[in-house]
């Protein structure tokens, strides 16, 4: 694989607007990082061959993009907010479609015996059954729980990794960042980047690529890819770090586009100039695109209207889509399918998870979170 990145935007305070923008350049990072996966199953395991090439820096977007929300939604609640207040909020909006990834990881999971998974096999009915209640609640697996082969913390919905993480990103806010000034949470920042950049160019890899596994390498990694993010967005928020520019939606979407589409950098032989390049655009071209994004609040419009409807899909998308990335990798590299068939079924396969996200939004997401939010934050601050 999340990204993410997964993240999402809270509900905003009562008498608060609403950043439009932001959500739909989620949406369009989701969409790209659904068709980064699709690509990859053509990459032989190897990242020089992958087409849109850093559709895995979406991942960290969508820390910086978490972290500016739920500064802007929190920042000022605390005097009539709880710690619990706070904490069902935040499993309100996220949790739900946690779930629903789960069970659609388990039943899918039936679908995906290829030899790319070599532990599918072994896996009983049972099994998965635990797997996929531990994922609703997510319990991380370590690598020996794995019934995939992939080393992921949740073998049925490998995105789900990054929604840990965010957890703890919240966890860490809530529990005392919060309380941090602006100079020291820059300090903070600061110090966070350093390590974004040692990661991305002394790495062996020459990438920010990880954080899936439950291990030492793969908890640093995913530690420092939403540390920095993340409270980097908290701070771009405090300052009121806006840039004002027309058509904001449209300029924000294309530098995202192309920032994760770009080929890599520096081949085999100069790992770190790719390095160097992720640590570069999670450090500055991110926050400027969020800049640019934040800084129009347009309630109308065609283009709102679009990154309203990308916003509001695209957490279901990022959440659920996996399942069917790994149908769609186990038979394309199974079957050594040729890349114009593979282009096509891909079409299907992006139209599918589109079509899939939207059902358990209108179908799912939204009720459940409207009942949960009737019976739980209706009488917190």
């Amino acid at each position: 694989m999340s990204d993410q990145a997964a993240t999402s935007t809270d509900a905003t305070a009562p008498g608060k607007s609403h950043y439009v923008i932001l959500d739909g350049l989620r949406g369009v990072a989701s969409l790209t990082v659904v068709v980064f996966h699709l690509f990859e199953a053509y990459a032989n395991n190897d990242p020089q061959q992958q087409i849109i090439n850093h559709g895995y820096l979406a991942v960290d977007f969508f820390f910086l993009l978490s972290g500016f929300v739920v500064a802007y939604a929190y920042d000022d609640r605390w005097g009539r907010m709880t710690l619990g207040g706070f904490f069902t909020r935040r499993l309100v909006r996220l949790q739900p479609m946690v779930i629903m990834g789960s069970l659609i990881g388990a039943a899918l999971f039936a679908f995906q015996g290829f030899s790319i998974f070599p532990n599918h096999g072994s896996a009983s009915f049972w099994t998965v059954i635990a797997v996929m209640l531990l994922g609703c609640v997510m319990i991380p697996l370590p690598k020996s729980a794995d019934i995939r082969g992939w080393t992921e913390i949740y073998p049925l919905n490998g995105p789900a990794w990054s929604l840990f993480y965010e957890y703890i990103a919240n966890a860490l806010y809530a529990l005392g960042l919060r309380r941090l000034s602006n100079r020291a949470l820059a300090a903070l920042v600061a110090i966070a980047a350093c390590a974004t950049l040692y990661l991305a160019v002394a790495g062996p890899r020459g990438d920010l690529i990880g954080g899936w596994a439950l291990d030492a390498a793969g908890i640093q990694i995913g530690l420092t890819r939403v540390m920095f993010p993340f409270f980097a967005g908290i701070l771009l928020m405090r300052l009121g770090g806006l840039i004002r520019v027309r058509h904001a939606f449209a300029v924000s979407s294309l530098l995202l586009v192309v920032a994760l589409a770009l080929p890599r950098f520096g081949g085999k032989e100069h790992l770190w100039i790719n390095g160097l390049y992720d640590a570069a655009a999670v450090i500055f071209l991110f926050p400027l695109i969020v800049a640019i994004g934040a800084g129009d609040k347009s309630a109308d419009g065609v283009s709102v209207r679009i990154a309203r409807f990308f916003g509001d899909l695209s957490y279901p998308l990022y959440i659920t889509h996996y399942p069917l990335i790994y149908i769609y990798t186990g038979w394309v590299v199974d079957r050594k399918v040729p890349g114009a068939q593979g282009a096509l079924l891909g079409a299907v396969v992006l139209a599918a998870a589109v079509a899939l996200a939207y059902a358990c939004l209108k179908l799912f997401d939204e009720p459940v979170r409207r009942w949960l939010a009737a019976r739980l934050l209706a009488k917190r601050g």
